[in-house]
């Protein structure tokens, strides 16, 4: 019985990451003090995790700088028994401009398993096609694959990240600094609308 009280719970939570309500607007459609706080919130943990990937991995401040735009993502998972998932906000930035784009994630896994993990995720784009399509669609990244890191040998200063498609790399930084590896699970980013 109390396993079935557990699975329901993940299951909950599960869907619930995936759920969005618009906070209100002000009259003149300018945000709220709740929208420009919860962008405040992501902007910082954007600069606190680029601060760590850097102290990490140095010349990924060359990749970045070099990129068509870039997006930091702070992501929470947890699992109890077969049912898990995980959620996580961040910010895609094009690199000429400055300009913000607010994104979401949320993860779903399976199989057994018990426990909570915090990681921190930095998409490179190399190319403005690649970086328009992530924050206009999104991406979707399916099945349970698990990604080893690369040293880079075209010099574009990106070892320690993991090419996810053409023009599309990834570094992962977890509470023991940059992993080598990334687990991709059902991963779905997407543009959030409640903070346009």
């Amino acid at each position: 019985m109390k396993g079935i009280h557990i699975t329901a719970l993940a299951a909950a939570f599960v869907l619930g990451v995936g759920c969005t309500s618009a906070p209100p607007r002000n009259a003149d459609g300018s945000a709220t003090a709740a929208t420009q706080e919860a962008r405040n919130k992501a902007r910082a943990a954007t600069a606190e995790v680029l601060s760590r990937l850097y102290a990490a991995q140095p010349s990924a401040r060359q990749a970045i700088a070099s990129s068509a735009g870039y997006a930091v993502f702070r992501s929470f998972g947890v699992k109890v028994l077969v049912a898990g998932g995980g959620g996580g906000h961040g910010v895609a930035i094009e690199t000429a401009s400055g300009r913000e784009t607010f994104m979401r994630m949320v993860e779903i896994q399976a199989g057994l398993g018990f426990g909570a993990k915090t990681f921190d995720l930095v998409w490179v784009f190399k190319t403005p096609t690649a970086y328009a399509d992530f924050i206009t669609h999104g991406i979707e990244i399916g099945g349970q694959a698990t990604l080893a890191a690369k040293v880079d040998k075209a010099g574009g200063g990106l070892t320690g990240a993991v090419q996810v498609s053409d023009g599309v790399w990834v570094y992962q930084m977890t509470e023991s600094g940059l992993a080598a590896e990334l687990t991709v699970k059902g991963t779905r980013y997407y543009p959030d609308k409640s903070l346009d």
